[in-house]
């Protein structure tokens, strides 16, 4: 029997308390607070398409700006992810995926390598989705491919409406993120480098 692949853990700064619980190998689950409703709701996508459990909760500074409850959680969200993959044996380690919501179409690629880097392009029509800057979205991703240590590519391809756009991404984050941290039956005990530790 797998070890169940669950990591909690509680962040706090001068500027956010967070606490985050991720389970890996869940259902899909998500009960998420972050003061924002809409970057709850992306959050929310993040479980349900990435087929993890995921609990957020989330007190920032929002009375100073978003920056740093969208930042934060990032980072928060990516540690308990490191801390719940371990070793990485027997992970596929890399995933991608297209996602299409209607006119819209997000490209995203994760590789658990140990190795943090964010390569995101997309440029947002409306500067806020609901009450969430749109131009944070960005610090999000860095924030997670930082704190996990991934290299984490995302492109918004082409799409009209922004709600869409930035939904596309989150999903298509999800799904490469599901079959990145899968875990690989043909290699199970085996670290997925030749380097022997990732």
């Amino acid at each position: 029997m797998a070890r169940p692949r669950i990591a909690s853990l509680q962040r706090t700064t001068r500027e956010t308390d967070i606490r985050v619980r991720v389970n890996l190998d869940g259902r899909g689950r998500a009960r998420v607070h972050t003061g924002i409703p809409f970057f709850d709701h992306m959050l929310e996508l993040v479980a349900r398409h990435g087929a993890l459990d995921l609990e957020i909760s989330t007190a920032g500074d929002l009375g100073v700006d978003q920056h740093h409850t969208v930042e934060d959680t990032g980072i928060a969200l990516g540690e308990a992810v490191r801390q719940a993959l371990g070793s990485k044996r027997g992970i596929l380690r890399a995933g991608y995926f297209l996602m299409p919501m209607d006119e819209t179409l997000a490209a995203a690629a994760v590789d658990f390598s140990g190795r943090p880097f964010c390569v995101f392009h997309a440029r947002f029509r409306a500067q806020r989705v609901g009450q969430l800057q749109t131009e944070l979205v960005e610090d999000f991703f860095q924030g997670f491919a930082q704190a996990a240590r991934a290299n984490l590519h995302l492109r918004l391809l082409y799409g009209r409406s922004t709600h869409h756009q930035v939904e596309a991404l989150f999903k298509a984050f999800a799904r490469a993120l599901r079959f990145a941290a899968a875990r690989d039956p043909q290699l199970k005990r085996i670290v997925p480098s030749t380097k022997g530790v990732l």
